[in-house]
């Protein structure tokens, strides 16, 4: 009898689970560490709704306190396992705060002293009741942060970020409106929230360099087809020495340099510039509508960024303040800059080019 109650309350959420499950086993786009990831992920929200099935339909108090620690445990858990399953290079340090949490729910069963279940069977708030959703809101704000600041700025990451914002919003909010009675659509919400998510991201990879983040070559070619006239600059970008920490470090330490400065990259853009990763260790911006002096400013920052890291790249602009060149033209004369930039960083830095660029 609570196994089909169990269904008939959480089939809108197995269905949904299953269909990220596929989803996942048959992408081609995510590493197999991510991958591995995001299934314990959807088994996480599948064990939490059975604790939740079972905490409200219990009617024994020890037991209850147990799942009410165990579900208010939980939820920042879950969010801090999207962030690890989410964004690239997190670290250990990121479940702290939730396992502190836990920590505290563990005392709180004894205790009391965030939540505890009365000999009616109702909840009743301990001193420390609000930690849980500090957790959640904290846990939510970083997730929002990171996946921002290491988006390309177009509209459908900015989209998918938004969605994923206001479904984790709702969770700070609908306790204080429905109580208790939003634990038992917690679950599917996040579920929604993630594949939603998932595959606003699997569209958006058709356009993405899956290595660095940034927008492709045919990404490239296809937006400078849309409105030409409005580029107003083009700047290229060629990393110094990969070549080098390819062939005397490692294939794995050239990718982590062109990680590296494609986030300085990433950070220096501003709402009307676009970045690319067109090839190896070669990249494009797009400015539009943007003047000679925010274009310089732009070049100032990435060198500034790329200053603070142990990489170093060659930079050169081709600007077309009245709309009056080609493409092709305007590549040239960014091109032509850049190479002058990079003679001269290895004329300057007495190393060998041919070796090492």
């Amino acid at each position: 009898m609570h196994f089909k109650e169990y269904l008939l309350q959480n089939w809108a959420l197995i269905l949904i689970l299953m269909a990220f499950a596929i989803s996942l086993a048959t992408t081609v786009f995510l590493e197999k560490k991510r991958i591995i990831r995001l299934y314990v992920l959807l088994i996480s929200i599948f064990v939490l709704s059975i604790v939740v099935f079972i905490e409200f339909n219990t009617e024994t108090i020890a037991l209850r306190n147990v799942l009410m620690a165990i579900r208010y445990s939980a939820t920042p858990l879950i969010i801090a396992l999207i962030i690890y399953a989410l964004v690239r290079k997190m670290g250990w340090f990121i479940w702290i705060p939730a396992f502190a949490l836990v920590v505290l729910e563990i005392v709180s069963i004894f205790t009391g002293v965030v939540t505890s279940v009365d000999e009616s069977n109702e909840m009743v708030r301990g001193p420390l009741w609000f930690m849980p959703y500090v957790m959640v809101g904290f846990y939510a704000f970083t997730l929002i942060f990171l996946l921002i600041k290491r988006s390309n700025k177009k509209a459908i990451e900015i989209i998918s970020i938004a969605f994923l914002t206001f479904a984790l919003g709702s969770g700070l909010v609908l306790p204080f409106i429905f109580k208790g009675d939003y634990a038992s659509i917690f679950c599917v919400t996040m579920a929604v929230a993630l594949f939603a998510y998932y595959e606003f991201q699997i569209l958006s990879l058709t356009k993405k360099d899956s290595l660095t983040g940034l927008l492709n070559r045919h990404a490239y070619f296809a937006d400078i087809s849309n409105d030409p006239r409005s580029i107003s600059a083009l700047v290229s970008i060629d990393m110094n020495g990969l070549k080098y920490i390819n062939d005397n470090i490692s294939h794995v330490a050239g990718d982590e340099a062109l990680i590296a400065i494609s986030l300085c990259f990433n950070r220096a853009l501003k709402g009307r510039e676009t970045g690319y990763r067109i090839g190896g260790d070669e990249f494009i911006i797009v400015c539009r509508k943007t003047s000679e002096e925010e274009v310089i400013a732009l070049v100032e920052r990435i060198k500034k960024n790329v200053s603070e890291t142990k990489y170093t790249c060659a930079i050169g602009y081709g600007l077309n303040l009245k709309g009056d060149k080609d493409i092709e033209a305007l590549l040239i004369e960014s091109d032509a800059r850049m190479y002058e930039d990079k003679e001269r960083y290895y004329r300057e830095s007495g190393i060998e080019r041919r070796k090492n660029s």
